[in-house]
């Protein structure tokens, strides 16, 4: 394989597509009432959803260290010739900030490593789906340049669309200062927010989960136009939501590709339980 891919767990990529184009994943730890979780889509997030909602403690995040992103790198390394790490938006964590050090450092050590460093600009699969079609280009044989290229591309592509059940977890992590006046004229509303290119939208205020899931099926069909429809459905802690999503939008879109997942627990950490929401883009 000429290039390489790292990224880190934010980008909510399934376990099967990690393993196919052996993307490596750097981990982030919670800490969260005298317990580490590490960071991972899991089949059993019950305990720390039901910590997340009745702790008075509040969990705290942080970027992987620059050490943990060397390490990834020099793996990547010795089975490519060039690696490409692309991070979470720089405008939602330090990650970019961590990875940007650990490059750096990389570079002085061994300045024969071909390196780049890409700000995905987006979260979540919506992050994950330029990861992923990096990973497609390199295990097509692209060169550095090529997949960074790609990954730069669908920055602007992709598109995340959530319903939360509350603004409150958002508001709470001070990443967008205006989600927290949002949240203050919005109880009992279930809102639809957009991420993407780097921002947060509000895109609608519902008053049912019901009424915002069929609005969420409705916006991403219209986004897509009738063109093939590459999507992910996600939720925190909410698998009925997610089902309904995929079984909709598959019925409605013209789908070509499906992925149905768990946000990871640090997503799980800003958003709080009960999202519903889907990443996709349009070819």
């Amino acid at each position: 394989m000429a290039v390489a891919i790292v990224t880190d767990t934010t980008a909510c990529i399934p376990a099967e597509l990690i393993e196919r184009y052996g993307i490596e994943v750097v981990p982030l730890n919670i800490i969260f009432g005298g317990r580490t979780f590490t960071d991972a889509m899991s089949g059993d997030t019950g305990e720390f959803y039901r910590l997340l909602r009745e702790s008075a403690d509040r969990p705290t995040t942080a970027a992987p260290s620059p050490g943990r992103y060397m390490e990834a790198i020099t793996r990547a390394a010795r089975r490519a010739e060039a690696v490409l790490c692309i991070t979470v938006s720089a405008q939602f964590s330090a990650m970019y900030d961590s990875a940007r050090q650990a490059v750096d450092m990389l570079k002085a050590e061994s300045p024969g490593l071909d390196i780049a460093l890409v700000d995905s600009r987006n979260a979540a699969m919506a992050q994950g789906f330029i990861v992923l079609e990096a990973a497609r280009a390199a295990a097509a044989g692209a060169s550095l340049d090529e997949a960074i290229a790609v990954a730069q591309g669908f920055t602007g592509r992709v598109r995340l669309l959530a319903m939360l059940d509350t603004l409150a977890y958002l508001a709470r992590s001070g990443r967008v200062p205006r989600v927290a006046a949002w949240a203050a004229g919005m109880l009992q509303v279930k809102p639809i927010v957009r991420f993407s290119a780097s921002d947060i939208k509000l895109v609608a205020r519902t008053r049912t989960r019901a009424h915002a899931l069929e609005r969420l099926v409705g916006l991403c069909a219209r986004e897509a136009g009738g063109r093939p429809l590459h999507v992910a459905v996600h939720h925190a802690n909410a698998p009925a939501a997610a089902a309904w999503l995929r079984a909709e939008v598959e019925r409605r879109a013209n789908v070509v590709e499906c992925y149905l997942s768990e946000f990871t627990q640090v997503m799980g950490v800003h958003t709080g339980p009960g999202l519903a929401g889907m990443a996709f883009w349009a070819e």
